[in-house]
Parts: structure tokens; sequence; C-alpha cells
């Protein structure tokens, strides 16, 4: 069954859980419907509200639902990707932000540490300068100092604060970060400036250090939490205005919302800690491409999410998702010391524009048409060549294709976008679009290269999961330059982030500095400060109403020899910890350490820095129903059209025209095998299949193209 905007639809008539996973992008706005009773599915998109995402998020959570036959009104629980939190920072609109921290230490989030992106360059622009979070006539300080462990050596003048409040005030601040010196050690100064602050200053948002981060290194801390600040009217502004409008449609469902770590988060969770939303969108597609590619029986893959706007790339060996090094995390030349998934985001979309510099070189992205106007050929008003433009017209997107959310392609417009760029280049129509789709493909194999190789991994281990609306059109010829043997694209490549949503579960993350060394550490305390990060956890899934039975504990430990700058985490040995838990945690870095760096400091004590609590609600998987069974040869039916496509041939790559078979989706059969060149077409994506290369149908309608050279033969 389709239906403007449905991707495919199954439909059960009982009352069961339904739940909603939607994922809002550049260009458009993915929801999927699952019922975990009967595992029927529905997906959908609509375009993007960039004003306000909001919008496009409560229309199409009418539409999903009613194409599913549900209400808004039953479904119980909404899982949200979002890129509000990151498109703040990245832009640089955050709001006014004021600082209170402890005197001498004013220009800290200015100074930063000794690193430098141009080594050996005196003149250079520094990324958390320009702008600095917070500008120095907002950054006031205190006479206080607490030093460890703990101890209160200048107290805290109560009046001092409100001197500094009162300023902020007249200022116009609307947020306040406050770092003060060793305050994960002992809050008491912090708990105090912020009960005065609420008292002086209703309704600006607070972002505490101990809350945020309570971890040593100031500058980390410190911008960390400014960030949090500087990010937190306005993202918690579009999470009160989309959660009213979801309760006004639907005041019983439980909201959540991806966090960078893979789990989710309340409301509350990430209005008080809205850093914890960075990369919240793209996280969700590596979650959903583990599972596509689990589904097709692969578990390393490298997960390849081409949107409208970007290219989110990451690399899970063994279907597991690797975290990014705590003190590498970054976002837009701010340090943010939050747990995040390992993924690169790259300017290379569907609406990626192409242009000449000053060279005369074509170059291609990171400036994209974005979801309004778009590329020339969604006829929006768009004239500006996009990458999607090149592939109209190389001929791989019908003009007679249905389009999600309701688009039509104007192939007319996209050739005399692309005619004006090839004439400022001296090249033809098709050179020209050629080009351009290299390019971009050149890009994403880069990029890929640099989280695979660079990082020790090997492309021709893994296999290739593509998607977004972009991902299928470019996967097998980037496979193709990175060796890569296979590229699985999902049943529904452009809604595979929302479905990463509900394939993730709730998560609960928790941290204490605790600076002990192995050998003399107090297994007693370190138990009483795990089994107090736990009761914490504990009352959060409560609060979700998670059952005993799909609950789960988990605990780290970040370690270091004594005299090292930074610390490896490592698992905690399970049970209560004792003292040969302690050894035992010690071993377990001596290990790792040996792992990463290839050798050990038998000699070196031990430094166990943080202490890491993870509560876990376990949710449902998504599971797709198998689509019908049939023969290699795919039915009849199934070929649309068949047209002359242009695709690069032959050792120098010339292009050239082929005919072309333009296959539904929908029509396609489990063991039906398609020999390139093919294109296979639905309302979410498309998926191009070169020549040389061979394809096959999955049971749960999975299409994995096979581009060894022996297929090729």
């Amino acid at each position: 069954m389709y239906s403007t905007g449905c991707i495919g639809i199954q439909t059960g008539t009982d009352e069961h859980v339904l739940r909603v996973g939607i994922d809002v992008g550049g260009t458009f706005t993915d929801l999927m419907l699952v019922d975990d009773d009967t595992g029927s599915v529905t997906v959908h998109k609509v375009p993007s509200t960039p004003a306000d995402p909001s919008v496009a998020t409560m229309q199409g959570l009418r539409e999903l639902c009613e194409l599913g036959g549900a209400t808004p009104a039953g479904v119980d629980q909404l899982l949200h990707g979002t890129t509000v939190a990151t498109n703040i920072v990245l832009e640089r609109k955050g709001s006014r932000t004021g600082m209170i921290t402890t005197k001498g230490f004013r220009d800290i989030i200015y100074i930063g540490r000794h690193r430098r992106p141009k080594t050996f360059s005196i003149y250079q622009d520094l990324p958390w300068r320009e702008p600095t979070l917070v500008p120095r006539r907002h950054r006031l300080v205190v006479d206080e100092r607490i030093v460890p462990p703990g101890d209160v050596v200048v107290p805290l003048d109560d009046d001092e604060v409100r001197a500094c409040a009162a300023r902020l005030r007249d200022a116009g601040v609307e947020a306040v970060a406050v770092c003060l010196l060793f305050s994960f050690l002992n809050p008491e100064h912090e708990r105090r400036i912020k009960a005065i602050l609420e008292e002086e200053l209703p309704g600006v948002h607070l972002s505490i250090s101990h809350e945020v981060v309570p971890q040593h290194r100031e500058y980390e801390r410190f911008s960390t939490t400014a960030l949090n600040a500087y990010i937190g009217p306005k993202t918690s502004e579009y999470l009160r205005r989309m959660h009213g409008a979801l309760r006004d449609l639907a005041p019983d469902t439980d909201f959540h919302l991806m966090a960078s770590n893979g789990g989710t988060l309340t409301v509350d969770g990430a209005v008080s800690r809205p850093a914890q939303l960075l990369m919240s969108g793209p996280v969700a597609g590596i979650v959903g491409g583990i599972a596509a590619g689990r589904s097709a029986g692969y578990e390393s893959v490298i997960t390849l999410d081409v949107g409208g706007t970007s290219a989110d790339i990451g690399v899970a060996p063994d279907a597991i998702v690797r975290m990014k090094h705590l003190y590498d995390t970054n976002l837009g030349g701010y340090e943010v010391m939050v747990p995040m998934v390992d993924l690169d985001t790259i300017g290379a979309g569907g609406g990626s524009l192409a242009r000449v510099d000053a060279g005369g070189l074509l170059r291609v992205g990171p400036s994209s048409a974005g979801a309004v106007p778009g590329p020339a050929c969604y006829g929006r008003g768009g004239t500006e060549p996009a990458a999607t433009d090149a592939q109209a017209v190389l001929g791989r997107m019908r003009p007679d294709a249905r389009l999600a959310g309701g688009l039509e392609l104007d192939v007319e417009a996209a050739r005399a976008a692309i005619g004006r760029l090839g004439d400022k280049l001296g090249l033809d129509l098709t050179e020209t679009a050629v080009g351009i789709t290299q390019i971009l493909t050149q890009n994403m194999v880069n990029a890929i290269s640099v989280n695979s190789v660079q990082k020790g991994f090997d492309p021709r281990d893994f296999s290739l999961v593509a998607f977004g609306g972009g991902g299928p059109l470019y996967g097998a010829d980037i496979a193709r330059e990175l060796s890569i043997p296979r590229v699985i694209v999902p049943p529904h490549p452009g809604i595979t982030s929302a479905m990463g949503l509900l394939d993730s579960d709730l998560k609960y993350e928790s941290q204490r500095t605790v600076m002990v060394e192995a050998p003399e550490a107090d297994a007693v305390a370190l138990e009483a400060v795990f089994a107090e990060l736990e009761a914490g956890g504990r009352a959060a899934l409560d609060a979700d109403e998670v059952a005993d039975a799909d609950r789960l504990f988990q605990r780290w430990a970040d370690c270091r020899y004594v005299g090292q700058a930074y610390e490896l985490l490592v698992p905690v040995p399970p049970g209560p910890l004792d003292e040969a838990g302690v050894l035992a945690l010690a071993e377990a870095f001596e290990q790792t350490h040996e792992r990463e760096y290839f050798y050990r400091f038998p000699e070196k004590a031990v430094q166990i820095v943080h202490l890491r609590s993870y509560a876990i609600g376990l949710m449902p998987s998504v599971t797709l129903r198998p689509i019908e069974a049939g023969d290699a040869e795919p039915p009849a039916d199934a070929v649309v059209e068949t047209r002359p496509v242009v695709f690069a041939q032959g050792d120098d790559r010339t292009p050239g025209e082929l005919a072309t078979p333009f296959y539904a989706r929908d029509r396609l059969r489990a063991g039906n095998v398609l020999t390139g060149p093919a294109i296979v077409e639905q309302l979410d994506s498309t998926t191009v299949i070169p020549p040389g290369t061979t394809a096959r149908v999955l049971p749960d309608g999975a299409i994995v193209i096979d581009v060894t050279t022996e297929a090729g033969a």
C-alpha cells in the first residue's frame, strides 16, 4: 500500500504498543511508526521546516499516524533525534551568556591549551576565540577557593555573588555558566551560587559545572559548561515548544531524545544538560546502520548517511558503536567533554552546491541548497547547481518518479543549472554533471579513509551500509574506490536514522572524579561511589517505568599510569568492588594500554581517575517483516522503464550512455538478482547498481550490491 509520502506500510488492527521515531534533517524530516507486538511498520517523510522544526515534526506525526491506521494519542513512546543544538553551535547563534568563576581564572576559556590548529603559525584565528562563548565583560569572578581533597580555604561571600548577579542582569544575559575551581571535589560553593542566581535572575538558564561535567581539567570543564549555557535557552525553547505541541496531540505519550552517547534522554534531562544533544541526529544513523548490517548477516559495517546537507560516516567493527575519547570531543572548535559516538560529518549531500573557485576549479560543497529552496530539480525556486541536479542530468532519476514529500522532478531546471556552470568551466552538460558526481564521491571516500584506514581498520573487512536519501546513489562507487566488497541498502534507506532511534535503549550516564591509585585504593569507598551513582540511574529508570527485567547497569573507569596526561576507559569487573576487583581493574587497564599502544609499564602505579555508571533500559528492537519470496529473475512488472543512463566506463572512466532498467522496489521479491547497470526506485531514495556489479534482494527487503572484481567478471 502506498500513499504520497508513505514508503511502505504494514498495519495491524488490534490495540498494541506503538512507538514512533522522528529524525529531523536539513532537508527532510523522517518518521517511522512501529507496532512492537505485531511487527508492523509505517514510514513517512515530509519536508523539514528549518525556521521551526517542530512544525514539520507535528505535521509528519499526524500524517504518519493516518497512514498507519492509528492516532497520535495512541502512540505510547516518541523518540526524537535533532540537530537543533548542533546547528546553534556551528552557526554561532547561541544566547548572550555570562560566567561566574574563581578569582584568577576569568580567562581560562579564552586561553585554552597549548594546542593550535596551525602549529607553526604566529598569526591565526583560534576557533574557540572567534567568537568566544562568553565575552570577557560578561566573565565575572568571586574570591573563593576550594583545594583538594575538597577543603574550603577561602569562604564564598554571598554579597559578592549578588553583585555579580546584578551586573549580569544589567547586561541582559540569557544564560549563566558557573565554573569554580575544584567544584568537582566539593560543589558546596557552586550550589550556593546557583541558589542565589535563582533568586536574583529568575528565568535565566543556569549551567553549573558540577552538574554538567563533574570532572577535573578546568579548561575542558569550563568550556563544556559555557557551551551548555550558550545553547541552553534556544534549545530549551525548542524542546518545550515541541513537547507542548506533542502534549496537545498525544497527552500521554512518553517523549525521549537521542543523546550524543547513543542513549536517550528525557525532556527535563535535555533541558538541564542540552550539551548531551550535540550530535543527537547523526548518532541514530549509525545505530540504524548497525541494525541493517546485522539483519543482512554482516556485523562489521561502515555507515554512510547522505542527507540533503551533509554525510555522516561511522565505523562499527563487530557491530560495536565506538566512542570518541572524551578529550577529543569538540564541535565547531569548542571543547565539549560529553560522551559522543565516534562519527565524522562532512558537507556532502544531495543539496551540496557546485561552483567555480577563484582558481577556475570545480568545487562541490560544503554550502548547500538546504530544504528551501533546495536543488533546482525540486522546483522550489532553486537556481544554483546541486549534486542532485547532476544525478538528474545523468538520467539516474526519472522525471516521472514519485518522490517523498510530494515533490516532482524538474529535469529541465536541473539541466539549465548544470549547463550554466558548464559554460563557466568550458565543459558540456554531461562532463559537468559527471565531474560534480565524482568530486562529491571522492570527498566521501576521503572521509571514510580518515575514519577507517587512519584509525587502524581495513575497509576490506567491512560492509558499507548506504542510507539516507543520497547514500544508495553513491554507495557502490564509493565501495569500489575503497575495495569494500559489498554495499547494503536497507529496505527504507531514507528512514534508517528514524529506525535507529527505535533501536536505541534508554541510557543514563553519571560519573565522579576519585583520583586514587589502584594498589592503595579503598575498595569500600569506591563501591559506595558506584552505589550512589547507580541510585540516580535507578531513579531515572523508575521515572521511565522500565521493568526490572529490562534494566542493565554497567560500570566503567577512566584509568592511567601515574604521571600520564590522559586516560583510557576500561570496564570494571562485575559484582561488588573489593580489593581483588581493584587489582583486576588495574590489570584490565594495563591490557587495554598494551593493546592500544603495544607496551605496558609494570613498574608504574595505575591511577583510577573517574568512575562511570550507565543505567540502561532495554527497548525492543525493530524487526521488519519478511517480504514475499521469488526467483532469481525479478518479476516482469518490476521494471517500470528502460532508458539511457550515463555511467563512467572502462579503465579511463569515460562517460557513456547505457540502456538501464528502472525497478520499482516494492515489486521486487526476496531472492531476486539484479545485474548492473540497474536502478531501483522508491519514494525515499534511489539505488544505483553500476555496470559490472550484481545485487540480490534479501528476505527483509534489503539490497546487497556485490562490487568485487569476481562479480564484475
